[in-house]
């Protein structure tokens, strides 16, 4: 998750390519790696925004407090991601690990001070950026125009995708985060999440076998159920192993 405060005219200049990886991690190589277990907070919402973290393992939820008391959850991070960049001075939302979590953390100025030196990594963020922007846009068409299963479906959709692209198999949900995190950020309540996936596994759609995987057995049914298109979903999936990741 992305959002800067940065001069962002350069990233529009033609640059020359430079010989190396392409990557917005590697500004935090020379960092050392640090750790926060479950639970831990990494950063708090209103603290002074002094550094940017490159998530290398685990899980971050990103929440805001509401003046009542309630949590909002705004997104899940996860390997590779980067966290931490402010519009304001201070950070507008808090991280906290969902497991364990190892990340590498650079100052806001280093961190500007390299970019300015790799033109070939200012499209990069420029991309994910826009991403971010689109996925923003997303989830406010989400919470507005749903109903309480296409928002549930699709957040799994989502998740599924990610999980297929960080290498687990093409059938396999996973989802470190509870099922009250997923309620909290789709703006519903526990009961409701709960009540969805059970129908959804009686239904033949998926199994929910284990607490932190959902296996999906009808992906083209999770589809249509989400409201979405996916020109590259079939229920071939129906034949697959039925196997959950240890």
């Amino acid at each position: 998750m992305l959002a800067s405060n940065f001069n962002v005219r350069p990233l529009f200049e033609e640059t020359a390519p430079i010989n190396g990886c392409c990557d917005l991690g590697t500004l935090f190589e020379r960092s050392s790696l640090e750790h926060a277990t479950a639970g831990e907070i990494v950063f708090f919402e209103g603290d002074p925004a002094l550094h940017l973290f490159a998530i290398r393992s685990g899980n971050l939820r990103i929440c805001r407090q509401l003046h009542d008391g309630r949590r909002v959850i705004t997104g899940f991070l996860t390997k590779n991601d980067i966290v931490g960049v402010s519009f304001k001075n201070r950070y507008l939302y808090s991280a906290e690990a969902l497991d364990d979590v190892s990340f590498q953390r650079q100052t806001k100025g280093a961190f500007e001070k390299q970019l300015l030196a790799r033109p070939d990594l200012r499209p990069v963020l420029l991309s994910q950026l826009c991403d971010e922007v689109a996925a923003a846009q997303d989830q406010m068409v989400l919470l507005a125009c749903r109903s309480a299963e296409e928002r549930l479906c699709s957040f799994l959709l989502a998740q599924l995708h990610k999980s297929m692209a960080h290498g687990f198999e093409p059938n396999l949900i996973n989802l470190p985060m509870t099922r009250l995190d997923i309620a909290d950020y789709l703006g519903l309540t526990i009961e409701t999440v709960s009540r969805t996936i059970t129908k959804l596994a009686g239904q033949g759609i998926l199994s929910a076998g284990r607490r932190h995987a959902i296996l999906v057995l009808k992906k083209a049914a999770l589809v249509q159920r989400a409201g979405e298109d996916d020109a590259d979903c079939n229920d071939n999936l129906d034949d697959a192993p039925r196997y959950y990741r240890h």
